[in-house]
């Protein structure tokens, strides 16, 4: 078959179901929900008032994300699915949830392939808390006080997964989170792939750590790192680029074929992973306490997990 310029999808009917999925109310509502509604171990004391387990919690706060809700309106939507669905539960006060998911623990659902060829790619993006909107600023100028909140992001290239998240200030450079997203992901990692941001010594420290190849393109009068095996990964970069910029009589041209040749062009994944995140979920978070901006973060990170593994398009090769 003759290779059209434009990429074509070939799972269309798969691909739909999906999509239509994705809005059903069952899949982030699911069945069993009721039979681990409350926390058993403290409601069944004697005059203990009702204590509602993680999984209920974490279960509004999905579809307040997904349906764009308020707490209040979430509160209200979850009372009426109860009532149409016939089940005598009781539905956490809106303040409950406001207090409850300050240190609620939320799992990604990501499916950790454990066969040896893990290649993950990393970036991180801000999610706005304060301030006017793009066209306002733009228009008038700004004049609020503006303030982000930064997510911090590991994928898999392979299955668009969100592996592990951290959510910190706008001030925190990715090189102080990479450690710690690392150390989440429990399989082996062949490969991680990021910008020139991550070109630090502590980045390369950590992913030697962890056995893996460093694809980060370094600054282009980049000098070589010497008396420590750890930075070994970036050095081969330095000294392969170095190779094509001859061989290619043009800089420009050589730091291309290396990128083509490292497969770093697979970074530009967890761009769309951001992107996809924001486009699904908003770019504005709600809560204005840190802990709940950050449990917020990861929800939203979870949400797309299920989306992703609901069925995502494939393209002709």
């Amino acid at each position: 078959m003759k290779k059209s310029s434009q990429q074509r999808i070939r799972n269309w009917r798969e691909y739909n179901r999906s999509l239509v999925a994705r809005g059903k109310i069952t899949v982030w509502l699911e069945c069993g929900v009721q039979d681990v509604w409350y926390n058993q171990e403290l409601s069944g004391n004697r005059g203990a008032s009702v204590t509602y387990s993680d999984a209920a919690v974490l279960c509004i706060l999905s579809i307040q994300a997904v349906y764009h809700q308020t707490l209040r309106g979430a509160q209200g939507m979850v009372e009426s699915l109860f009532r149409l669905m016939g089940l005598s539960l009781e539905v956490p006060h809106y303040s409950t949830l406001s207090r409850r998911r300050r240190n609620l623990t939320v799992p990604l659902l990501a499916h950790q392939r454990a066969d040896g060829h893990l290649h993950i790619v990393v970036d991180s993006t801000g999610f706005k808390v304060y301030g006017e909107g793009e066209w306002k600023v733009r228009k008038h100028g700004w004049c609020k006080h503006r303030t982000w909140r930064k997510l911090h992001i590991v994928v898999d290239e392979s299955s668009g997964e969100i592996l592990s998240a951290a959510g910190t200030g706008n001030n925190v450079a990715d090189k102080e989170v990479l450690q710690g997203l690392l150390d989440e992901v429990e399989v082996d990692i062949e490969q991680v792939s990021g910008d020139g941001g991550y070109d630090k010594a502590t980045c390369y420290e950590a992913i030697a750590d962890r056995g893996a190849r460093a694809v980060i393109p370094p600054q282009r009068n980049a000098r070589i790192w010497k008396h420590d095996p750890r930075w070994e990964e970036r050095n081969k970069n330095i000294f392969r680029i170095r190779e094509l910029e001859t061989e290619f009589e043009d800089e420009q041209e050589g730091r291309k074929r290396w990128k083509e040749e490292s497969n770093y062009h697979r970074r530009s994944l967890v761009e769309t992973t951001m992107m996809r995140l924001k486009k699904i979920t908003g770019e504005r978070l709600t809560p204005r306490i840190t802990d709940a901006q950050d449990v917020e973060l990861l929800l939203r990170c979870r949400i797309l997990n299920k989306m992703t593994q609901l069925g995502m398009p494939r393209y002709w090769e």
